[in-house]
């Protein structure tokens, strides 16, 4: 089982679009997926078109085993289920600090889940918190968004020296461009600083498409709507090489 995280600091840059299309893509194959939204906001639930199941909360997630099994949905799509996000979980920082170890508790509670899925793909909330924390934890890798602007780079160098700073895997951080404009005169000169000083970028980069905010009208992952559009034959490229390049590598490693 491979846990991948979609993580940033900031918000709006295409994170949950990309988890969305990603997990789908992931099915390829029979293999089972779990989306988990861990983001209060649920963005991923509702793209999904799934609501959590009644009575289900931040509490009962961090209770974990046959709670967590319970709240688990299957999707309209094979392979794919969902761990459905509810607005309690704005609640988790303050949860997961009354335990022991809660910088873990999340990666125990996923591994409970480990002989049910090949991957795990967490919809994670921005800033860093401890709910960041425990996913640094989790994952095997961690795929982060970057919007070709100096605020996205400056942001991305605060997460970097997070992980230096508290002795975590910088290797895990694999940025790929977001949301990318060409004919964007700044964009064109952000990604040739960000090919020039980041480690670990992804080949692939997401342009900008109105068809991928139109998801939120449609609920579909885009490469299911419109698998010939640009940006989704972007996210099938995106997703083998993650796959191809970042997960079989990881797993020949071992």
């Amino acid at each position: 089982m491979k846990i991948i995280a979609i993580y940033s600091i900031k918000g709006g840059v295409g994170k949950t679009a990309a988890c969305v299309n990603l997990a789908h893509l992931a099915t390829a194959g029979q293999q089972k997926v779990l989306l988990c939204d861990l983001d209060p906001q649920g963005s991923a639930t509702f793209y999904y078109r799934i609501q959590p199941k009644a009575g289900y909360d931040s509490r009962k997630f961090l209770k974990g085993g046959k709670r967590i099994h319970k709240a688990i949905r299957g999707s309209d799509y094979t392979g794919l289920d969902l761990l459905p996000a509810d607005l309690s979980y704005r609640n988790l920082d303050i949860q997961l600090s009354d335990g022991a170890k809660s910088q873990r508790r999340l990666r125990r509670l996923l591994k409970g889940l480990k002989d049910d899925y090949d991957h795990i793909f967490l919809d994670c909330p921005p800033n860093i918190t401890l709910v960041s924390e425990n996913i640094f934890q989790a994952a095997d890798t961690i795929l982060v968004p970057l919007i070709p602007t100096t605020l996205s780079i400056l942001t991305y160098g605060k997460l970097k020296a997070f992980f230096t700073a508290n002795n975590l895997n910088v290797n895990k951080l694999h940025p790929f461009l977001s949301m990318v404009e060409p004919r964007k005169q700044m964009h064109r000169e952000s990604i040739r600083e960000i090919m020039a000083d980041t480690p670990n970028l992804l080949r692939t980069y997401i342009p900008f498409s109105a068809e991928v905010e139109k998801m939120g009208l449609y609920r579909e992952p885009l490469t299911r709507r419109h698998p010939s559009s640009g940006a989704a034959m972007a996210f099938v490229k995106l997703w083998n090489e993650v796959n191809t390049d970042i997960l079989k590598a990881d797993s020949h490693g071992r």
